[in-house]
């Protein structure tokens, strides 16, 4: 579809960017999604500092992703095994 500029605020600072249109939405829902999660730490935690808080938002999201990955690496092996054992039986069935 094509580049367009927008721009982005995180934690009270301007980021211009250069996004395919089709990115958008999902840029502005995660900007937003940031600036909610230092505001949360803000208000749960004696931190004021810009750039801890936006450490510990960080933090925080990489977190989640990684305990994602894990999870579909995790569901990933349990159903390879699961068509391995529907392989093995099947063989089984159809060898007679």
């Amino acid at each position: 579809m094509g580049d367009i500029s927008i721009k982005i605020n995180i934690a009270d600072r301007i980021y211009p960017l250069r996004i395919e249109m089709e990115e958008e939405e999902i840029i502005r829902h995660a900007a937003k999604l940031i600036n909610d999660r230092i505001k949360d730490l803000q208000e749960n935690y004696a931190v004021r500092d810009k750039q801890d808080l936006l450490s510990m938002a960080v933090l925080h999201y990489a977190t989640a992703a990684l305990k994602a990955e894990k999870k579909v690496r995790e569901e990933d092996t349990g159903v390879s095994d699961k068509v391995y054992q529907l392989d093995q039986l099947l063989s089984e069935f159809f060898k007679d």
